[in-house]
């Protein structure tokens, strides 16, 4: 049985960077759990800039979504066990 391979192409500056997304086929909580990195950043960036409301509704989410994954990729480990 052959595994589908998912390859997103980039064009930049006359190159093609090319990044494999069948890790994200495989593993579905990934994508939240790259999500909450990020918007941790930017929640940080707003904390150092002194908007504390805007950090802890961000952070709030980032969480969420940290959950979300989280659960998501305890169901793709356990799919993939059996």
């Amino acid at each position: 049985m052959s595994k589908k391979k998912l390859i997103l192409r980039i064009k930049f500056k006359n190159k093609f960077l090319e990044i494999n997304l069948t890790y994200l086929l495989e593993n579905w909580g990934a994508p939240f759990i790259i999500l909450f990195m990020l918007i941790m950043i930017v929640a940080a960036t707003q904390l150092a800039l002194g908007n504390e409301p805007l950090a802890n509704i961000l952070a709030e989410y980032a969480y969420y979504a940290l959950v979300i994954g989280v659960i998501l990729q305890l169901i793709a480990y356990i799919r993939c066990e059996k």
